[in-house]
């Protein structure tokens, strides 16, 4: 492709706010808190119509360079070259795209409002054990959901069947030590204001060995959460305490 067609269509999706899509052959300069220099080489360029500026090689899912949003970009010909030129002003960056053959270059008018909805997070498995406490333990009753400490949030705030407080975090991943820290930190906190005995479980698909020692030395509990996700809603099968041993949370 002729490198003045090309670049009229680049200026065309800019001006239009389309997204450009540019393969050919290019070297890829930036400057700006660093610096980097990337020799030539066959790639794609894509602009978005917010500004983004992406160089991606035929390997891998992240971009080799990038500028994000709401930058400036220019083009710039030459004797044998176009310079698609990202700029920022805070902080003061530079990124150029020196494309010697352009293979292809489109622009595409794109119309896409939809937000992603993720599901089978941590909320949503809160939400859930919210509605149906009984899973966790019998005669729980919960009173209240992100309860705000003086530090972080406790995901679900409940009463055990002998007015105990308990203190009910949720992860959707394997919790570690990190977890059980803030498990106890929680707990120490809602004991202290309300001068009461209160209790913290942590529901989790899996413990790691050194974090479970952790939770027994603080007399905190354990349970499994079990959870499937489906489109578009998240499922608990089961949350199952457990008593046995180290093996048994792996």
């Amino acid at each position: 492709m002729d490198l003045t067609e090309a670049q009229a269509i680049v200026d065309e999706a800019l001006s239009a706010r389309k997204m450009a899509i540019i393969v050919g052959e290019c070297s890829v300069k930036y400057h700006g808190r660093a610096a980097s220099k990337l020799s030539s080489g066959e790639r794609v360029v894509l602009i978005k119509g917010d500004g983004s500026f992406l160089v991606h090689q035929n390997s891998g899912l992240a971009a080799i360079n990038y500028q994000p949003p709401k930058g400036t970009i220019t083009t710039k010909l030459g004797e044998d070259t176009l310079v698609i030129r990202a700029t920022r002003k805070k902080p003061a960056e530079l990124l150029e795209a020196i494309f010697s053959k352009v293979f292809s270059a489109s622009s595409f008018s794109l119309r896409d409002d939809s937000s992603l909805r993720v599901f089978g997070t941590e909320k949503n498995l809160s939400d859930l054990i919210m509605q149906k406490p009984d899973l966790v333990e019998e005669g729980l009753t919960v009173l209240n959901q992100e309860s705000p400490l003086s530090k972080g949030k406790i995901d679900i705030f409940a009463r055990d069947k002998k007015g105990n407080s308990v203190v009910i975090e949720v992860k959707r991943r394997t919790a570690g030590l990190k977890e059980v820290t803030q498990l106890q930190r929680y707990v120490d906190e809602v004991g202290k204001r309300l001068d009461t005995k209160t209790r913290g479980i942590l529901c989790a698909p899996k413990i790691t060995p050194s974090a479970l020692h952790m939770l027994e030395e603080k007399n905190l509990e354990f349970c499994t959460l079990d959870y499937e996700i489906h489109n578009p809603s998240a499922k608990i099968r089961s949350i199952k305490k457990k008593q046995k041993g180290l093996g048994d949370y792996l």
